[in-house]
């Protein structure tokens, strides 16, 4: 279903796309992933997905670069079709955004550095999206994982911020 656009998804491929160092692998992933979902003018606004697809357009490797423009000439063509639409709009509830939230506190502390923010934030949102979008007892556990890791384990943190270790992976092998 094209139509049927997940926020969290959209922010965690966005997170994908604008971490330095990303693999062409999973830059390619997350650009396929995103033309298979066609989301609202106002989602792509709000969530910069557009300009994160945007930015690819000029990427060194060919087919990162004409995957961006696929994807982003299919959004512009639907947006210019079907302008006056209208979207819904469904969100978390405010526990599971709290939780959420002090997540990534954690985790830009455990990365200890002035733009872990942005990078925190990508990892809490892989860890949800493993954990298959819920805050259970699996996401608690991956999150207080990464956190000791990162925190405890300075090769590990240095290898996730400079690129040599992809998010996934490194969610992946702390996954509860």
């Amino acid at each position: 279903m094209q139509r049927v656009v997940v926020l969290e998804d959209i922010k965690r491929w966005k997170c994908i796309l604008e971490l330095p160092n990303q693999t062409t692998e999973n830059l390619i992933d997350a650009l396929s992933q995103l033309k298979k979902k066609i989301p609202s003018e106002e989602v792509i606004r709000s969530t910069g997905i557009g300009e994160a697809v945007g930015h690819l357009q000029i990427h060194g490797d060919k087919e990162v670069s004409e995957l961006a423009k696929e994807v982003y000439t299919q959004w512009e063509t639907f947006i210019q079709e079907n302008r006056c639409k209208p979207t819904i709009e469904v969100r978390c509830d405010a526990a599971t955004e709290k939780l959420r939230s002090n997540a990534r506190r954690m985790l830009s502390e455990a990365l200890d550095a002035e733009t872990a923010d942005s990078l925190a934030e990508c990892i809490e949102r892989e860890a949800f999206h493993q954990s298959s979008r819920l805050i259970n007892v699996h996401y608690r556990r991956t999150v207080r994982a990464l956190v000791f890791a990162l925190k405890h384990k300075p090769e590990i943190r240095t290898q996730v911020k400079d690129g040599h270790l992809p998010v996934n992976h490194l969610v992946k092998s702390h996954k509860k």
